[in-house]
């Protein structure tokens, strides 16, 4: 293990290099050990990159940077460069394209840091099991994570920079939107350990079929030699048929189905989350994930397979699943005054994370009603129709006595679907806006009331939790 605070440094030469760049300013020994792309969160001495997207321009801003502290800036050849020598400050680095530019230098890095590189990607769960796996690996090694969801062209190399503090140990997740995403991340982070959690409907905007967004995540899949590993999901067909090609060993993980590790007599506890016991090479295990629903359960499970790869120990592992904590509006359960609980699932939906979270609310006893407040679900594509009805007849059958549906054409979808499948209709609500579905659900709540609000990011359902918890706080 590398001791805290023990770092490598670059220098602006050998940044260039890695970039394949030209230094046209500034000193070719200058240090640098950290980058930005924002002048807002930038610190003193940080390296800029001048960033070019759809709606900003990161060479606006250099003067800025430049004027905030950094060390100097990554400019693409048509940015007017300032009149200096040679060699005076600020460092000014020229390349072709600023975004592959940091992404040359995060893989370059990586591999000189000597780091095991763990990389998850999954239509649901990998920000849930990259947590799980990085906190099971933290007793024994120094690992560093992605922070938040900084998992795509850009954020995944932000991460692997970090990578010069020299880790044992890093965990990343690889998002998604299109295909080839996935396998320009993998060549970027060249994972020893790759975990394939599952796949579903989300992207579905961006792919003709589930089938289609299988065949992309299984981009995880590519660059691979014999001596790197993949952990899959021994539950989803789709994860295995694509696992058969993998060329180095595959450790399968499941729920009550066979797998190198997989849990059996599972038990459901609702907001005190699941039991079960787990079987593997090194022996059998009682754990309790502290968490929502069997599909926190399979996380788990995927993080124990990589954690049992590094060699942790059963005990260990139990120990520290035993410790887990929801994220940020990922399943969070909020005691608030009156008896009152609210499930803040507000950070994303798809159907199948949607299905899950309310399956596993069946198994949660309350004093009061099942409140459901659901934003309409983003990135379905052709079939948001089909697939709001059918999650609109799941929330009636798990037993939901109020429903509040916050959205326009596909939430009309979901509405009608559970009234048909046998919700009252006087118990089934609709809001334009989340703003709007404020005053129906503060309007519902009583005492003891469990409310579950879930929805796309673009719905913005977070708001409907901060009004609750302000409100009853």
């Amino acid at each position: 293990m590398v001791p805290e605070g023990l770092r490598t440094q670059l220098t602006a030469g050998e940044v260039a290099k890695a970039m394949e760049g030209r230094l046209m300013s500034g000193r070719l020994e200058m240090p640098v050990d950290a980058v930005s792309i924002d002048t807002r969160s930038a610190s003193r001495g940080d390296l800029f990159f001048a960033i070019q997207g759809n709606r900003f321009d990161g060479h606006h801003f250099v003067d800025e940077a430049i004027g905030r502290g950094a060390c100097g800036a990554v400019v693409s050849e048509s940015f007017t460069l300032p009149s200096s020598s040679a060699s005076s400050e600020p460092v000014m680095i020229v390349v072709s394209d600023t975004v592959r530019a940091l992404q040359l230098l995060g893989r370059y890095v990586r591999r000189q840091s000597g780091s095991k590189v763990v990389a998850i990607t999954g239509s649901t769960g990998k920000t849930s099991t990259k947590e799980m796996t990085a906190d099971l690996l933290s007793g024994s090694y120094c690992v560093v994570r992605n922070e938040g969801n900084l998992n795509n062209h850009i954020g995944l190399p932000l991460s692997l920079i970090k990578l010069l503090s020299k880790p044992d140990v890093a965990v990343v997740e690889l998002g998604m939107s299109q295909a080839g995403e996935i396998g320009a991340l993998v060549a970027i982070a060249e994972p020893e350990v790759r975990v394939w959690t599952n796949v579903s409907e989300a992207h579905l905007s961006s792919f003709d079929s589930i089938e289609h967004i299988a065949d992309a995540k299984a981009e995880i899949l590519e660059g691979a030699d014999r001596s790197d590993k993949l952990v899959a999901n021994a539950n989803d067909v789709r994860v295995m048929t694509h696992a058969a090609r993998f060329a180095g060993q595959v450790t399968t993980f499941g729920v009550e189905v066979p797998a190198d590790v997989f849990a059996e007599h599972v038990q459901d506890y609702g907001l005190d989350g699941v039991k079960a016991s787990v079987r593997t090479s090194e022996g059998q295990v009682e754990v309790h994930v502290p968490l929502l629903g069997r599909g926190q359960l399979a996380n788990a499970l995927a993080a124990i397979t990589v954690a049992l790869q590094f060699q942790i120990s059963l005990n260990d592992i139990a120990s520290r699943i035993e410790k887990l904590c929801p994220l940020p509006h990922r399943g969070q359960a909020i005691k608030l005054k009156n008896g009152i609980t609210v499930i803040d699932d507000s950070y994303n939906s798809n159907p199948a994370a949607l299905t899950a979270l309310c399956n596993a609310v069946r198994f949660t006893n309350v004093p009061g009603r099942r409140i459901a407040v659901i934003g309409e679900m983003l990135e379905l594509g052709s079939q948001s129709s089909q697939l709001h009805k059918k999650c609109g007849q799941m929330i009636a059958a798990c037993g939901f006595q109020e429903l509040v549906v916050i959205g326009s054409d596909y939430a009309n979808d979901f509405t009608a679907a559970a009234v048909a499948a046998g919700m009252p209709p006087g118990s089934v609500q609709q809001a334009d806006t989340s703003e709007t579905a404020v005053p129906l659900v503060l309007d519902l709540m009583q005492a003891g009331d469990l409310i579950v609000v879930k929805g796309s990011r673009g719905i913005r359902t977070d708001i409907v939790v901060e009004a609750i918890t302000r409100g009853y706080a």
